[in-house]
């Protein structure tokens, strides 16, 4: 379990594409990563498939994460968004994020504010129950407040949100493009709230 508060930047070195699969190389900057540990790596869990003692971090991406997440579109040089799990002492500054990821999103654009930056996304359809102003989303990882919540168009809709300077300046949002995809995670109390409510 994530709490969507990006730790730090990483760099994908090597992304080797297998036979239906992906295995990453990154640059964590973390010293003590042990063979198992679960690492968010731009809002999508994955394992370390190896111990890094001050040494990059491999990740095995399997078919199932590529079909459902941008994963499969990094190369070396790219930046990721990191977390490492919470631990029972770790206090939720976010919310709950568990790195399963619902869909994609496009980078729409972002507007400056002040020193803050409003930001854009269309997200597929699907996922419009699960969102409503002031509630919870996982961007890449990043746990952020939705501050508006469009209609349903063309099988699409817009999200918009405001950015502080801190989480533009040290996460991947900063650098995004127009048209870049990013993962979506939305809200899993939403999830379970819907499934109840269809229980007869």
């Amino acid at each position: 379990m994530f709490s969507g508060i990006i730790e730090s930047l990483g760099q994908v070195l090597k992304a080797e594409q297998g036979a239906q699969s992906l295995m990453l190389e990154v640059e964590t900057g973390l010293t003590d990563v042990a063979e198992g540990e679960s690492i968010a790596v731009n809002g999508v869990c994955l394992t370390a498939v190896a111990e890094a003692q001050n040494a990059p971090v491999r990740f095995f991406v399997s078919s199932e994460t590529l079909d459902r997440t941008m994963l499969g579109r990094l190369r070396a040089g790219a930046r990721v968004n990191l977390e490492r799990a919470v631990t029972p002492s770790t206090r939720l500054s976010g919310h709950i994020v568990q790195g399963h990821v619902d869909g994609l999103a496009r980078f729409v654009g972002a507007t400056p504010v002040g020193d803050a930056r409003r930001v854009e996304f269309e997200v597929p359809a699907e996922l419009r129950r699960y969102m409503v102003e002031k509630g919870s989303v996982a961007l890449n990882g990043i746990s952020l407040t939705l501050n508006e919540v469009g209609a349903v168009q063309d099988g699409v809709f817009r999200i918009a949100l405001m950015i502080i300077p801190h989480t533009w300046d040290h996460t991947t949002l900063g650098t995004a493009q127009v048209g870049d995809a990013v993962n979506v995670e939305v809200d899993i109390i939403a999830k379970y709230v819907e499934a109840q409510c269809q229980v007869k």
